[in-house]
């Protein structure tokens, strides 16, 4: 492979040793250790894939995990047949599907008051190092859960244990009690763009 021409390889040296002095000293400075929110929103594509990919992280190192979704449950996922019976996951699907498929708010507002239920015994146990509320942000949205007894207890969890909240239209509130937001956006979607329908693997 040629070389780029513009490339001054002794300046390029240069710039990344500068670069690594840097990023050496942010690191030596964040000494803290706690548990993080994590939350991911957004449009685009990516979201929950996210949040499974910290649980499988967590599990890597040994760690207890819990998972609760929100909304989806009306069709069965890659994630929930791969994670479910694996050690050291605890895993409850809750929901009733999308809010267009079951066309009935006061059974949505029961689904997510029990995923809630699910989700405040995880949130008060220090055993679960790392919790995934996946889709929670949905359920804020469309008023199913009081977004102050949310955020209690959130604020009240173990020191310790990390949270991941994924989900479109998270509350500026949440968004603000976070410690690590990504908003993912939309390029382009097979969906949209071509009609292609949910792939296995891809988004199931």
């Amino acid at each position: 492979m040629s070389r780029r021409p513009d490339v001054d390889s002794e300046r390029h040296a240069q710039r990344m040793a500068h670069k690594q002095r840097i990023m050496n000293e942010r690191i030596a400075a964040a000494d803290k250790e706690q548990g993080v929110l994590l939350v991911l929103t957004g449009p685009g594509k990516g979201k929950s894939s996210s949040g499974f990919g910290m649980m499988a992280r967590a599990l890597g190192h040994g760690m207890q995990v819990g998972v609760v979704q929100f909304i989806k449950g009306a069709f069965s996922t890659g994630e929930e047949a791969f994670f479910r019976n694996l050690p050291g996951v605890d895993y409850h699907v809750m929901g009733e599907g999308y809010t267009w498929d079951t066309q009935d708010r006061e059974r949505d507002v029961d689904a997510a008051a029990a995923a809630w239920e699910e989700a405040r015994r995880m949130l008060v146990d220090p055993e679960y190092a790392l919790v995934l509320l996946d889709e929670l942000n949905i359920a804020l949205h469309q008023g199913y859960l009081e977004l102050d007894q949310v955020l209690d207890d959130l604020q009240a969890r173990p020191a310790m244990q990390h949270v991941v909240v994924t989900g479109r239209y998270a509350p500026e509130a949440l968004i603000e009690m976070a410690d690590t937001v990504t908003e993912m956006k939309v390029v382009k979607h097979a969906f949209k763009e071509q009609g292609v329908k949910a792939q296995k693997g891809v988004e199931l």
